[in-house]
C-alpha cells in the first residue's frame, strides 16, 4: 500500500482547522487558509509521494485559499498545482483571468504568481472533493511563457489525453492498496508524462514533447484502449494497431520498449484475467456464472478460461471464486470438491 491518510476527526476539535492549514502549506506554497466551518471543520486528505511529484485527493468543507505578492517574495517552491474537481466548486482569480469550476474541471495555478481560490458565494456547507497535484515546474517540459497561456483557465478531462490524465488520478486513489512503495518513482514518470502531454495538447504544441514522453503517452492511450474493448472477444493487436494508426510491428515495438517485455498478446490476455479474477471474488457477482464472467471480458470458451485461469493463478476460477469469497467471510457459495 502506498499514501498517508490525514481525518481531522484524528486531532482534537480545536486544532483541526490550524493542523489542516499547516498540512495544505507544506505540500503547496505559504498561503492563507480562511473558512466559515473554522471552529467545526472537516477534512479528509490521502497523500501520494511519486517521487517529485505529490497527489492529494480530499474533501474538505468550504475554504479559501489566497496567496499574496508578499507570500510570493517570501517563499517560492517553483511548483505548479493542477486541481481536479470531483465535487463541489471553485471559483478562482489567477494570472489575470477569474473562472469559476465544477465537477470534472481541472485548472492549473503556478506558485510563483498570487492566487485567490474561493467557495462560490452561496454559503452552501456543501463538501468541496477534488485531487490535488503538485509537481516542479523544471520537470515540465514546456516553456514557462506556453503554460502561462493556461493559468487558471477551466480546462476538460472528459477526452483525450486529458480522460487519461483524470483517469490514471482517480484510479491511483482506488488502487492504492494493491501498490507498493516501489511503484511511486514509475508511477510519477507516468503521471508527468500525462500532464506534459495533456498541457501540450492544450496549447497545440505536442511537437515540442521529448520523444520518449510521446512515445510514453502514445502506450497510455492503447492500453487505455485495450481496457475500454476487453469485452471484445476480436480485440487483437492487429486492431489496437489500426484504431492507432500505426503498424503493428511499430506497436509492438512501442510495448516493449515502454513495458515489462510483455507481448501485447500476453498483456491483453492479462487484464483479461486480471478482470475476471476481480469479479469472481466480488460478493455481489457471487450469483453470475463463471462462463458468463468469462465471456464478459472477451473469452467466450469456457475451456479457454478454465485452462488460462489456472495458468495464472494455479486454481481453476470455481476454486478461485470459493477461496476469496470464504476469505471475506460470506459463506454464499458451496465448496468446488
Amino acid at each position: 500500500m502506498i499514501g498517508t491518510t490525514f481525518r481531522t476527526e484524528d486531532v482534537a476539535a480545536e486544532d483541526r482547522f490550524e493542523y489542516w492549514r499547516a498540512l495544505v502549506e507544506r505540500m503547496t506554497a505559504p498561503s492563507d487558509l480562511t473558512s466559515d466551518y473554522a471552529v467545526d471543520f472537516w477534512a479528509e486528505q490521502r497523500l501520494f509521494e511519486l517521487g517529485p511529484v505529490n497527489v492529494w485527493p480530499a474533501s474538505f468543507l468550504p475554504m479559501r485559499f489566497r496567496r499574496t505578492a508578499r507570500m510570493v517574495r517570501q517563499s517560492d517552491p517553483e511548483l505548479y498545482h493542477l486541481s481536479f474537481v470531483l465535487g463541489g466548486g471553485l471559483g478562482v482569480d489567477h494570472a489575470g483571468r477569474t473562472e469559476s469550476h465544477g465537477p470534472q474541471d481541472l485548472y492549473v495555478v503556478d506558485t510563483s504568481r498570487p492566487w485567490d481560490v474561493r467557495p462560490p458565494d452561496d454559503g452552501d456547507r456543501r463538501i468541496v472533493t477534488g485531487v490535488g497535484v503538485d509537481f516542479p515546474k523544471a520537470l515540465l517540459p514546456l516553456s514557462p511563457d506556453r503554460v502561462r497561456e493556461l493559468l487558471g483557465r477551466r480546462l476538460s478531462g472528459r477526452e483525450g489525453t486529458g480522460a487519461l490524465l483524470t483517469g490514471f488520478l482517480t484510479g491511483l486513489h482506488r488502487e492504492s492498496a494493491s501498490l507498493q512503495p516501489s511503484d511511486a518513482p514509475r508511477l510519477g514518470l507516468v503521471l508527468l508524462d500525462l500532464l506534459s502531454a495533456w498541457l501540450a495538447q492544450a496549447l497545440d504544441a505536442e511537437a515540442t514533447l521529448p520523444p520518449e514522453t510521446r512515445h510514453r503517452v502514445t502506450v497510455a492511450h492503447m492500453r487505455a484502449f485495450i481496457r475500454q474493448n476487453l469485452h471484445d472477444p476480436e480485440l487483437t493487436p492487429g486492431v489496437v494497431a489500426a484504431a492507432h494508426h500505426i503498424s503493428v510491428s511499430y506497436l509492438h515495438r512501442l510495448f516493449q520498449e515502454q513495458g515489462s517485455g510483455e507481448t501485447v498478446a500476453a498483456w491483453i490476455r492479462g487484464q483479461r484475467l486480471e478482470s475476471a479474477r476481480r469479479d469472481l471474488a466480488d460478493p455481489e457477482l457471487r450469483t453470475t456464472p463463471i462462463h458468463t464472467i468469462a465471456a464478459r471480458w472477451g473469452i467466450p470458451r469456457a475451456s479457454d478460461f478454465t485452462r488460462a485461469f489456472r495458468g495464472a493463478y494455479g486454481l481453476s476460477p470455481k476454486e478461485y471464486r470459493f477461496q476469496a469469497l470464504s476469505e471475506r467471510g460470506t459463506g454464499l457459495v458451496t465448496s468446488p470438491q
